[in-house]
């Protein structure tokens, strides 16, 4: 089958292979992948800056399809079904995390995509207990971004609890900005959106979706605009999906005393110079949110079967396996929002 392989560490690397077809034996499950979307850290891993990835392996873990296989074990999957599933292919079963079920943070955790082969191939396997059967009503291209939308429900309703009274600030319009935006109105806050000049495209599909202000922080006051919008208070909830340091410092000062603000998007270096004086004069609960549990994909499906986020109105463009390298540069060079590789 064809696969698209990270053969080795290092800027690109990634070839269109005909690697073995998998099989499916014990609890995992064999899935014909349909749509499988191109994510932020599938880039750090074809510019060979993610220290996760072992190579070589196929790469892709956003993705939905349908079950043609299952192993022996398998109680509650059957061929034919339609699903998507979580990015965890194994845990060590036996830390404090594995006992709760937070899976993202299991410190021996393999994912799809990184440590074991993922989704941008005809075929993937999944074990059961990551598998999610999708609703009849939403397409397996909607689902193939469940996976981020986990991300954002996961930052928004577990790691803080967002509610009709909250006016919120998002920093960043890609994906994970414009899907949390929609998670967030979906809970009857008023969501204020940042970006600069080249953003207004994405700004403009947020207003779309729902957003109630959206600010180019180039050429407008954002500390203005949040102060009118919230009596000179500042927003109650703030969410970081940009990972840019000084746009986060701008932020912080723009919080309400005894707010809350989530660190969503993962920063260049590791060690960066935040107003702490802010979080610390202000009462600030500063959260950080790593990834999706399984909990938090019952919420995002939940979301996408009572139609309270779109998740179709991001994907830009659609490639074929063969097309990969296009499609990545595309995202790269900032031109799409976000891509989607599809495998029939």
């Amino acid at each position: 089958m064809k696969a698209v392989v990270k053969t080795k560490p290092g800027y690109d690397n990634v070839e269109v292979l005909d690697v073995e077809e998998p099989k499916a034996t014990g609890d995992k499950v064999k899935i014909k992948v349909e749509y499988s979307g191109i994510c932020g850290s599938d880039i750090h891993s074809f510019k060979g800056e993610y220290a996760n990835i072992k190579a070589p392996v196929t790469l892709g873990h956003e993705f939905a399809g349908i079950v043609v296989e299952v192993g022996e074990d398998v109680k509650n999957i059957k061929v034919g079904d339609r699903v998507t599933s979580e990015t965890t292919f194994a845990t060590c079963e036996k830390c404090i995390y594995c006992a709760t079920r937070d899976y993202n943070l299991c410190p021996t955790r393999k994912g799809i995509g990184t440590q074991v082969d993922g989704s941008f191939a005809e075929y993937v396997l999944s074990r059961e207990e990551s598998i999610h059967i999708l609703p009849d009503n939403v397409s397996t291209l909607a689902a193939s971004l469940t996976e981020p939308l986990a991300c954002c429900c996961h930052a928004a309703l577990e790691k803080t609890n967002v509610t009709n009274d909250d006016t919120v600030l998002i920093i960043g319009p890609g994906p994970i900005g414009l899907l949390l935006a929609q998670v967030i109105k979906a809970q009857g806050a008023k969501v204020i959106m940042t970006g600069i000049s080249k953003d207004m495209p994405r700004l403009e599909i947020a207003k779309e979706l729902g957003v109630d202000r959206v600010v180019n922080v180039a050429e407008e006051s954002l500390e203005e605009i949040i102060m009118e919008m919230t009596d000179g208070n500042g927003v109650t909830k703030g969410f970081d999906c940009s990972g840019f340091m000084p746009a986060v410092n701008q932020a912080l000062p723009l919080m309400q005393k005894k707010g809350t603000f989530v660190q969503v998007g993962i920063f260049a270096n590791k060690f960066n110079e935040m107003d702490q004086e802010s979080i610390i004069q202000r009462e600030i609960t500063y959260v950080g949110s790593r990834s999706q549990k399984p909990s938090s994909w019952d919420l995002a499906l939940d979301l996408l079967e009572k139609e309270k986020v779109d998740t179709e109105r991001l994907v830009t463009r659609i490639v074929s396996l063969d097309e990969f390298k296009d499609g990545i540069t595309s995202l790269m060079n900032g031109e799409e929002i976000k891509v989607v590789v599809k495998s029939f």
